[in-house]
């Protein structure tokens, strides 16, 4: 077994690619003209042996020797520099990007899949290339022809890195209550002031320069979230040439100290203290994104692909405690069989004690379940991107907006789920340093906080996005679902036994819905969310094991071990799993007010 089997599975990845998704049609199209199946595998192969050889190997040591300030600038140890030398290398910051601007246009869904592998060799390094692309991103997507030349570039090769700078320490995920501000200049340029909080690799030495992406207002604009505007702040500005010049006036003013992902600096910044004074005043210079106040608009591009991310990451720590878990569990031999009572016959490998099983078929349900929704999220985006069709790239955007904050926040709590199992599979050596899974489950914690919360995902799913145009997206959904569900009765045989159980929690989905906007009180809707978010994960998830089944019983080999596992984890999710959407339905269209009902000096 190569150390790179223990972090994902590749024959699982080729599954999910080529048997379910059919990437390699989208080669057909001019936008991947240039690929071909064996690029897509040698992108892959490619980041399993990086992700293996420089990643995985310092992951322990970057979390024992988390970043420190020495004299004002943030030390890491050095393995972390050499691993994201070794990602640049490997031309992935530009994996999905135009040619134009120097990068490989692979398609979104095996880009993700490549991803995977490093957030799951080492998800605090990998932050950093993570948050790069997506700054990147937004400014390809927005960004004038001169701020691309000037910063994007850069990132592309890996000499800049980028971050993304919301909250504050009095707002946090209230971004209507923030106070920064720019203030223009006569040159153009903006003078920026303020202080950002939880700012994720927003200080290192890992590369020459650090390009802030900052939402803050311009006096005079409207107050809440649409007197936001977004601004280019680098750490170090540049000279006409676009060489380095002196420092811009962003001051670091410490590290928050975490329970995980300790790999990735997590800073406070302050914005024109007057420390550095660039060009001789205080102030930190800024370069307006787009036009003014539609900075939190064009930031949610951004956003939204790092809430994805965060699913992605959120499932490959997951998926590689489960595999640590199972091999651990065909070593370790510890007890008998329920039926031997003879101590003197040998002890039998945990796994053949049915309780550890059940512990890794659940995780096996989680984290192959969200691995297949996040690689459909990524095939909706190339949808979205490169559909011949108008109307099926617009399917396509509709669907993948109702669904992000489902692959957001349904991985950040199940994938961590599975983290928590295998910590119990490996028993007290779980708990202990000795084993990984006590790490990934730290690093994983993190996610059903960072990028929006549950609630707040929660309120974005329920509260916008299954009614954005008359519930065209739910219905979207549904239909789409429905649709599985039709092909699964036509199959007959298993397959079809899961399709009437998905078919009765659909129509729940339908009537719930309805119900809680039928009340005509906002709060009262919105006050069991997060509730309704996880049940509409389940059904999603459970969705994504039908799909999966479909390409089994197609495929005529189900007998083979890699197909049966598949068969008996979507088994395992609709008959333990699946059927606890039922009391939470039954919950969400009783109305329940206990929450809202509950008094503050009740606590």
């Amino acid at each position: 077994m190569s150390s790179s089997d223990l972090l994902l599975s590749r024959r699982d990845l080729a599954f999910l690619l080529h048997d379910w998704l059919d990437v390699t049609r989208l080669t057909e199209r001019p936008r991947y003209a240039e690929h071909s199946r064996e690029t897509f595998d040698a992108v892959l192969d490619l980041a399993a042996r990086v992700a293996a050889e420089r990643f995985a190997p310092h992951n322990r040591a970057a979390d024992t020797s988390e970043p420190t300030v020495d004299d004002g600038r943030v030390r890491t140890i050095p393995q972390v520099k050499a691993a994201l030398d070794a990602f640049a290398g490997t031309g992935l910051f530009a994996a999905t990007l135009d040619e134009s601007v120097g990068g490989m246009q692979l398609p979104h869904a095996v880009a993700a899949a490549a991803f995977a592998w490093f957030q799951a060799a080492n998800v605090g390094t990998s932050a950093y290339p993570f948050l790069t692309l997506g700054n990147a991103n937004l400014l390809l997507a927005h960004g004038s022809a001169e701020q691309v030349d000037t910063w994007v570039r850069p990132m592309v090769a890996g000499r800049f890195f980028g971050t993304m700078c919301l909250s504050e320490p009095q707002a946090g995920s209230s971004l209507a209550d923030l106070t920064t501000r720019a203030e223009p200049q006569d040159d153009g340029t903006y003078r920026i002031a303020g202080t950002k909080m939880w700012i994720s690799a927003g200080d290192h030495e890992l590369a020459q320069n650090i390009v802030h992406l900052v939402l803050a207002r311009i006096p005079g604009g409207p107050p809440g979230v649409k007197g936001l505007s977004l601004f280019i702040v680098p750490k170090v500005l540049l000279d006409a040439d676009g060489a380095l010049g002196p420092r811009n006036d962003v001051v670091l003013v410490g590290l928050n100290h975490k329970l995980g992902y300790r790999g990735t600096t997590n800073t406070l910044l302050n914005f024109g203290e007057g420390v550095h004074r660039p060009y001789g005043r205080a102030g930190a210079v800024g370069y307006l994104v787009g036009a003014p106040h539609q900075g939190l608009a064009l930031m949610f591009h951004m956003m939204n692909e790092a809430r994805v991310g965060i699913g992605a990451g959120a499932t490959a720590l997951g998926y590689t405690g489960y595999l640590k878990s199972v091999a651990y569990a065909r070593q370790r031999p510890q007890g008998r069989p329920v039926t031997d009572k003879d101590p003197t016959t040998p002890q039998v490998p945990i796994i053949a004690h049915p309780d550890v099983r059940r512990m890794l078929l659940a995780q096996k349900g989680y984290v192959e379940g969200a691995l297949a929704l996040v690689l459909y999220c990524g095939r909706l985006l190339d949808e979205e991107k490169t559909a011949p069709a108008e109307a099926d790239r617009e399917r396509a955007h509709l669907l993948l907006e109702l669904l992000t904050p489902i692959a957001k926040s349904w991985p950040s709590q199940w994938c961590l789920a599975a983290n928590d199992l295998a910590i119990q599979v490996h028993g007290g050596y779980g708990y202990t340093r000795d084993y990984d899974v006590e790490q990934h489950w730290r690093d994983n914690r993190l996610n059903a906080i960072h990028e929006g919360t549950h609630g707040i995902q929660a309120l974005d799913l329920l509260g916008r996005k299954v009614v954005v145009r008359d519930g065209a997206a739910l219905e979207l959904l549904l239909e789409t679902i429905r649709a599985t569900v039709d092909r699964a009765w036509k199959a007959d045989g298993f397959a079809a036994d899961l399709a009437g159980r998905l078919a009765t929690a659909v129509d729940r989905v339908a009537v719930v819905t309805r119900r809680l906007w039928a009340t005509g009180d906002p709060e009262l809707t919105l006050a069991n969310a997060s509730v309704y978010l996880e049940a509409i994960g389940h059904v999603v998830i459970a969705w994504m094991w039908l799909e999966q089944v479909l390409v089994v019983e197609a495929s005529g080999a189900t007998e083979d071990e890699f197909h049966a596992g598949k068969r008996a984890a979507a088994r395992y999710f609709y008959r333990w799993e699946l059927p606890k959407v039922t009391t939470q339905f039954d919950l969400l269209e009783s109305l329940d007010r206990s929450t809202l009902d509950m008094r503050e000096s009740w606590f």
